[in-house]
């Protein structure tokens, strides 16, 4: 089932993160499995905001998440991770499209993402999905700000790029 995220959801979301993080270690990029999580205050601030959803398994329990901010009439998906329990069965393209409907009735543009480029489950996964690369010569100011804190935090240590798909 999917559903907008509850404040009761949050620490699994936090779960989420770190279990899927885990998976990192073994393509030798450790510092994203040690990278915490969004904080408790970070995932209230998305799910007051109606801009958090997420998976669940029968007991209604999380097992994959979708976070979205709004950057300059587009919806850029911050966050999306399914737990590696539950992965290869399709919660994160139906949390993709879930949002890309959701973008489509907010009257978004597009919608994009920053990944890493060679992670099999990064980049390839999503342009599989539909999503293209985006040129940076068209990016906006407020795409090119994530991609400068993402670099601050030391995401470019691996390579990346920026996808966009039309909602």
């Amino acid at each position: 089932m999917m559903r907008k995220a509850k404040p009761e959801d949050l620490r699994g979301i936090r779960d989420i993160e770190v279990a899927a993080g885990e998976l990192f270690r073994g393509i030798g990029m450790d510092a994203i499995a040690d990278d915490p999580p969004p904080s408790e205050a970070e995932l209230m601030d998305y799910q007051r905001e109606g801009r958090a959803w997420v998976a669940t398994d029968p007991t209604d329990r999380p097992i994959a998440y979708i976070l979205v901010d709004a950057v300059e009439g587009w919806a850029h998906i911050e966050q999306v991770t399914v737990h590696p329990r539950h992965s290869r069965k399709g919660l994160g393209g139906a949390l993709l499209d879930h949002v890309a409907r959701w973008a489509r009735e907010m009257g978004f543009n597009a919608i994009t993402l920053t990944t890493f480029r060679d992670v099999p489950w990064n980049a390839p996964y999503y342009e599989r999905l539909g999503f293209r690369r985006h040129p940076e010569k068209e990016w906006s100011d407020g795409l090119r700000k994530i991609v400068q804190r993402e670099s601050r935090d030391g995401l470019d240590a691996w390579p990346r790029t920026v996808l966009v798909k039309e909602p």
